[in-house]
């Protein structure tokens, strides 16, 4: 019985070993594919937005405009803009100039989509922004000076799109 107990033993102890070898082959093997993956797969291309948007707004938010998305990779995107919400506010204003700067964008199509807003806004001829919005994980800082009357607390949504053959500029 001894000889049949240890030998039962052995088993257990040489299966925990390849249980053992197999989990950290496998944690292994995932680490390896995720340091394998290519710098350009990597987050964050370092992609830049420079627009201008003209709009208004009496309650409710509207805004158009264009502008153009490069990435440090050397791609490039030229984008329209439309900005449509609702708030308490009331004016008309230009952003000229605008910049804006994305973080974890994977590929610059991942720009593309429509980003939350929430800001607080004041001024009157010089008119001053300074926002942050988000869509999933990529972020977008926008900044930018103008002219116009803008007053009030406005929520709004943010969208890019392709600039197509039909959008105005």
């Amino acid at each position: 019985m001894s000889t049949q107990h240890s030998s039962l033993k052995n088993r257990r102890i040489k299966l925990a070993a390849v249980l053992a070898a197999a989990l950290l082959g496998t944690a292994g093997f995932a680490g390896a594919a995720t340091a394998a993956r290519p710098a350009a797969a990597q987050p964050d291309l370092h992609c830049k937005l420079a627009f201008s948007l003209t709009g208004w707004s009496a309650i409710y938010k509207h805004a158009d405009g264009h502008g153009t998305v490069t990435c440090a990779n050397g791609a490039r995107l030229p984008v329209h803009i439309r900005v449509r919400g609702g708030g308490l506010t009331a004016g008309r204003w230009r952003i000229n100039d605008g910049k804006g700067t994305f973080t974890d964008v994977f590929r610059i199509s991942e720009v593309l989509g429509s980003y939350a807003q929430a800001a607080a806004n004041a001024g009157v001829v010089k008119s001053g922004t300074a926002q942050v919005l988000s869509k999933g994980t990529v972020s977008l800082a926008l900044a930018g000076t103008g002219q116009g009357i803008n007053l009030g607390i406005s929520g709004a949504k943010f969208t890019i799109s392709r600039a197509g053959p039909h959008t105005a500029k």
